[in-house]
Formats: structure tokens, sequence, C-alpha cells
């Protein structure tokens, strides 16, 4: 096919890479703990784990893994936020033939038995800040072993029984809990450490992750991740950084901030994998949320690279503390998840001297696709072009090739994109073309060199701070709500998480009330899910066969808050009483 965009590749990037240089992605970490050894692989409030470390803690932990019945292909959840368990844990699992199930720390018990349920995960290794919700669904499904690791473990004497206590105790941030039969993580390893790992024969095609994400069903579903499909974004995402790497040749080691979460397919490859691949090292934050905590961390390094969504670039950079940072070795600001915004764009420009470089990918495709040039000095407004060994086509709606410039649905098909959805034949079916191009849901368009913008959604799915969340399951949460009658959520403009979620409510129940409802739903749905406003209405507009428009509803809001938003700015202001004039 015609890959415009190769003739506008920043010079040295190639146009292939070879998803076989490394053989597994156990192949990968052990050539990287080997060559690496001396060096930092990440660091956590202050104390730094060398790249021997990390290989001495996954060894042992696989070695323990195998003594506990578990075979090549099971699944073993992983819910955790950016602590150094999280890829001790995961190195683990994948050294020992394993699959990583990731999932969000922040999951009801609900959403959390829905996961396990459809991976079969018959293993779970979890923080216990979150353990008082696995409690609640520990025997609903296949789960034989769990693993159970606290904040400070890894510390050492006596940073780990301080931040313990702390945590504990002072932030009482460890809700109380009961899992019979649970190990603690520290003990595991310990008993590790005696026993020989027996390392598996793993293939490039075997199952590494499985990356959940939303469907239009309102059912999570698992993409179905191979170690090739990773080690191939890995090579894409080195072989797309080396135009902005030549323009620093002093920096020896890059120092990769870890803010996003390591259980979002953006931070589990583009940070963590292609950090080990590079031999760098990632500052783990546990909770970015905490800016002034973030960027104190932040200030005992000098920082190189920087992937983040648009909503945390913001407010990093209109933080009083955003200065105490040392900016000026930063080379790359990756921005993904959700659009960047222009004046976001310009502000971070101005504070820190690095462009943000904005890319484009999905779970689905573990995750990268797009990208602009990373040696780029200013703001596009695009997702970029097809990274190496990617192709791209743009398709109407009969699945036909649309001419450049014209909008339609982005497809991708490349090394990076996924096998399937995990047990859903008829949902894999539907989401590929008959030449293997996933079909996205995101309608764009490309220009003759190349270069892709997304002007609309194919799916109802809304973005709030780059995490997907889909109308049906928001919906369908509503519902069970004996005031609800009928229920549809949209994505509107939202300045702090790029979209949000608005439900309109048609009640049984008159009496039923807006704080009632989120109180309701805020028990079976995690945050980001949520609510923002609930509108209620009489009815709903519908098709002629009674499907809820959606669509409809979300252009009538829009259209309502612009019109707000221009009835505003051509409004003075009034002048607060205690101003001076």
């Amino acid at each position: 096919m015609d890959r415009p965009w190769l003739a506008h590749y920043p010079a040295g990037v190639p146009a292939e890479i070879d998803p076989g240089t490394y053989g597994s992605l156990a192949k990968l970490l052990e050539h990287s703990f080997t060559a690496n050894a001396e060096r930092p692989a990440f660091a956590f409030m202050g104390r730094r784990t060398s790249y021997a470390q990390w290989e001495a803690a996954s060894t042992a932990f696989a070695a323990w893994l195998q003594t506990q019945g578990l075979k090549p292909g099971d699944r073993v959840a992983v819910m955790m936020p950016n602590v150094p368990q999280y890829p001790v844990a995961v190195a683990a699992i994948l050294r020992a033939g394993l699959v990583v199930v990731n999932v969000n720390p922040l999951y009801t018990p609900r959403e959390l038995e829905h996961q396990l349920r459809d991976s079969g995960a018959v293993a779970m290794v979890i923080l216990e800040n979150f353990a008082h919700t696995l409690e609640q669904v520990a025997d609903r499904g296949a789960l034989r072993l769990v693993v159970v690791a606290s904040m400070g473990e890894m510390l050492g004497f006596p940073l780990g029984l301080i931040v313990n206590y702390v945590v504990r105790h002072k932030k009482k941030l460890v809700p109380r809990w009961s899992l019979p039969g649970h190990v603690k993580f520290a003990k595991a390893l310990a008993a590790g450490g005696g026993l020989r790992f027996a390392p598996p024969t793993i293939q490039a095609e075997d199952v590494a992750v499985l990356q959940y994400t939303g469907g239009t069903t309102g059912v999570s579903k698992g993409a179905t991740l191979t170690h090739r499909n990773l080690i191939a974004n890995v090579l894409q995402s080195a072989a797309w950084n080396q135009p902005a790497l030549r323009m620093h040749p002093g920096i020896t080691q890059i120092n990769t901030v870890c803010a996003l979460p390591l259980y979002h397919i953006f931070a589990f490859t583009v940070v963590m994998l292609l950090s080990a691949e590079q031999g760098g090292m990632m500052i783990l934050i546990p909770n970015p949320r905490d800016l002034p905590g973030t960027l104190k961390e932040l200030a005992r390094y000098d920082i190189h690279s920087f992937p983040a969504v648009n909503t945390l670039f913001n407010a990093l950079a209109h933080h009083p503390d955003f200065d105490k940072v040392n900016w000026k070795h930063l080379f790359n600001s990756l921005g993904g998840g959700m659009a960047v915004q222009e004046a976001v764009a310009r502000t971070w420009l101005a504070r820190t001297g690095c462009a943000i470089c904005e890319g484009y990918g999905l779970s689905e495709t573990s995750p990268s696709v797009c990208c602009n040039p990373t040696d780029t000095d200013r703001f596009t407004g695009t997702i970029g072009m097809p990274i190496p060994s990617t192709e791209i086509i743009i398709l109407d709606d009969a699945g036909r090739l649309q001419p450049t410039g014209q909008p339609g649905e982005i497809a991708v098909r490349g090394p990076q994109v996924m096998r399937g959805y995990w047990g859903r034949d008829e949902e894999t079916a539907k989401a590929f073309t008959a030449d293997s191009f996933f079909k996205t849901g995101d309608i764009g368009i490309m220009n003759a060199e190349g270069f892709i913008k997304i002007v609309d959604r194919k799916k109802d799915m809304i973005l709030v701070s780059g995490f997907n969340v889909y109308p049906n399951e928001v919906e369908d949460v509503a519902v069970m709500h004996h005031g609800v009658l009928e229920a549809a959520a949209v994505g509107v403009p939202d300045e702090s998480s790029g979209e949000a979620v608005r439900l309109f409510i048609v009640r049984k129940d008159p009496d039923l009330t807006a704080d009632a409802l989120k109180a309701f739903m805020a028990e079976r749905l995690t945050g980001y899910k949520r609510p923002k406003t609930i509108v209620f209405r009489d009815e709903l507009p519908k098709t002629p066969v009674g499907k809820i428009l959606r669509r409809a509803l979300r252009d009538e809001t829009v259209a309502t808050m612009s019109t707000e938003a221009s009835a505003s700015a051509q409004t003075p202001a009034p002048v607060p009483a205690d101003s001076a004039h």
C-alpha cells in the first residue's frame, strides 16, 4: 500500500523494525538485567533499585510462583499503583510464562469481579490499600492465591516502617480487610530467594498481557497482547525517539517520569518496558494528583522523558513549585491518552523549553500507532504520522478507502496490533477488516504527508483524563436504581478532564435526587466513570425503533454550553466589592 508518511520521517528513523529482536519479553528483560546490572532501574521515594536488584527480586518471586502450582499461560491479576512491587511482580510473571492481567486499583468490587471472572485469573498480587475491595469478591472467581504487598516493604529499614506507619495510621489509607490464606509479598520474596527458578520455554506469539478496555456493549473486554505485540511497540517507540535523543548527546541514562499508572497500557509499554529496553530509570510516582509531592520527588533528579496526559501537563505547569524541578534536560514530552490542548502545549513549551509531542494509541495496539516527530519544536494539532512498521488507512462506513483529506474511520495494521479480545471471537471478528486492519472507532483525516487529525468518534465512548468510559456501562449501573426508568450517558467538553460524563435520566420515582443517584453509582463505578452532572428529563430522544439518540443529547448539550460561554464572554464581569480602582 502507499505509505506517504515515510517520505516525511525524521532523519534516521527506519521504515521498519524487527519484532523478532527478542524472542519474548522475558528475553528483553533478562538482556537488560545483564547489560545494565549496576544502573538504577527505578526510583521510589528517593530510594533507587538497580537492574541487578530488579533481576534478583523478580527471579525470587518467579521461583516462588512456580512452587504454588501456577503453570505457563495461567493469568495473574496485578492490582497496584506505581510502587516498586509492580515492576518486580510483572517481570516475575512474564519470566515464569504467566499472563499479566492489569487491574485498576480504584475499581469497585463490581468492576473487579467482572475482570477476575472474565480473565479466569488464578492468582492476584495486590497492594493492601485495596485489599478490602478484593475481600468482597475473592470467592466469586477462580482465585486460589493472593499475595498482598505494603507501600513501604521494599524501602528498607527504617524508611519502610515509617512509610507503612504513616500510610496505615496517619493517612488511614488502608481500610480494614481480611483475606484468609493470603501471603505477604515480602515473605514470598524471602521464600523465593532460597528456590531455583526454572525458566520455561516462551514463544513470541504466547499471550503476555490481558489489557482490559471497555466495549460498546458496556462489557469490559481483555485485549490479548502477545510478547511479540509488546516487543514490537517497544522497538517502534525506541526508534521514534531517536531524533530527540540525538539532540542531547550528553545523556548517558534516560530518566523517565512514571506518573501515568503502570496498569494503563500507555505507561506499561512506553514507560516500563521501553525504559527497561533502553537501560533507563523510571521515577515511580504513586499518586500524581498530589502535585506538591510529585514535584518534590521530581526535584531529586534530572528529568529527561515525561509521558503524560494533557490534564497532568496543565496542572503541573501552573503549580507554584514547578520551577523547583530541573527541566533543562527534558528532551521528550509525550502527550497521549487524550487530546493535547494548544494552550497547554504553549504553556508547557514556555515553562520547559520542550514541546509536547502528541501521539495516539489504544489498548488493542499495545498502544502506540501514531506520533508527531520527537524533534518537533511546535504543536501541530494532529496525532502525528504512523510509526515504523505501521500501516494506517481511512475507511468510509462501507469499508472503502477514503481519498486524502476526506474523513473516515482510522484502521491500523502492524505487529503491535492485538491477537483479539480474550474469549470473545464474535467481538474480535467485528473489530477487524478482511485484510487484518483493526478498526479503531475514531474518525480521522490524513493529509498528503501522512499526518492524521482526529475529528470525531464513531463509537459513543467518552474519554475522561485519558481513560475510556463506555456509556452502556454507566447507563446499566444507573438503571439498577429502583427510581430510574431510562438513562443515557454522553461525553461533554470539560476544561479539567477533556470530557466529562453527563447522565440524562427519566425517573420512575419523582423524588429521586441527583445526589442520591450519584451516591448509588459511586458504590459501583470507579471515579472517572461517574457522572459529573445528572439531568432529569420527562423523556429521551429516540429513533423510530426506540433506540436512545445519545448523539442528539450530546449535540444539544454542546450547543447550549457554547451559547452560554459566548453570552458570558460578552457580559462584563462584575467588580468585586473590595476591588481597588
